[in-house]
């Protein structure tokens, strides 16, 4: 089959990184991609998912579908993290499966390693200690989603792949004042204070923990990258039980100093307090990127021009002038 005219399925293309990965295969000229919206497929609803793939029969599938949020969101809706995102998971590779699907590739998180895990985190750091509990139900999910990918490996001989990417920002990215993730939370803030003239702006926590980010098209390379992977070199450069592979930037800084750089790209003027009676979170979460550099990737977009890059996308969506 012409790789070009491949049936490929991304699950979550209005995501932000399905959204990329859809981007990046059309600039590749991907002719046959297969995509629905939630209101046209519930992906916890295994029947639904069941005559979905035996309908579209798809060669290849990207599950790149989640519930996600930050640490507010995390904290206030575990049940709902937890469930629908083992539903979600468990329905779409199973059914892959099912339909004959032997090569996808499953997007899960930096969260599923331990709070204090030895920095940069391996891929084999996993299921070594306690996780950070302000995301634990979304990490176990996770963590699932990659033990399911490896046992169906094992057990009926598929080619599922698992990629784990450090904290992601970029062109689709969620600016909801309250359930977003750290950086766009603090492009919008940084932004309306701006507008509004207002003296300071909060940011939450001490400001001290570290963290990593890698911009959305840069994953979605990565993504392709390690999809393109012939089997055996995959297979050579990972372990049967911990067959995920890191995709971050490589680098990390405080939250006080991205508080810095994005009030920066702003132009923002005032000061910023840090509201110390919100958490922090895990006191640093940096991934070790050596099993994917081995494989010949690596990132490409650097921190400020990525929030440059974001700043006006964050612009064009909510239809303001800089």
């Amino acid at each position: 089959m012409n790789e070009l005219h491949k049936r490929i399925y991304v699950a979550g293309h209005r995501g932000m990184v399905g959204g990329a990965i859809v981007r990046s295969l059309q600039a590749l000229g991907h002719d046959r991609i297969i995509t629905r919206t939630h209101a046209e497929l519930d992906l916890t609803d295994q029947a639904a998912v069941r005559a979905f793939f035996a309908e579209e029969k798809p060669d290849e599938v990207y599950l790149a579908a989640a519930k996600v949020g930050g640490i507010h969101a995390n904290a206030t809706y575990p049940a709902e993290f937890l469930y629908a995102n083992l539903m979600l998971e468990a329905n779409v590779v199973h059914e892959a499966w099912r339909s004959g699907v032997t090569r996808l590739l499953f997007l899960g998180s930096s969260c599923i390693y331990p709070r204090l895990a030895a920095q940069p985190m391996a891929e084999d750091a996993l299921l070594t200690g306690k996780l950070e509990p302000t995301n634990e139900p979304y990490a176990i999910a996770k963590i699932a989603g990659i033990k399911l990918c490896e046992s169906y490996n094992r057990q009926y001989g598929t080619d599922y792949r698992s990629v784990m990417p450090t904290n992601l920002y970029g062109p689709g990215d969620n600016y909801h004042p309250e359930n977003s993730h750290v950086l766009p939370a603090l492009i919008r803030r940084f932004h309306e204070a701006r507008d509004s003239g207002a003296p300071s702006v909060v940011i939450w926590g001490s400001g001290t923990p570290k963290r990593e980010f890698l911009y959305v098209d840069d994953m979605a390379a990565a993504c392709l990258h390690v999809m393109a992977l012939p089997q055996s070199r995959y297979a050579a450069c990972t372990e049967p039980m911990n067959s995920h592979i890191n995709v971050g930037s490589g680098e990390d800084l405080s939250i006080a100093e991205l508080a810095q750089l994005v009030g920066d790209v702003v132009g923002y003027q005032g000061r910023i307090v840090c509201d110390a009676s919100k958490p922090d979170g895990a006191p640093r979460k940096l991934l070790d990127i050596s099993r994917i550099r081995a494989l010949g990737w690596t990132p490409r977009v650097a921190l400020r021009e990525g929030i440059e890059r974001a700043y006006q996308n964050f612009l064009a969506h909510a239809g303001v002038a800089a």
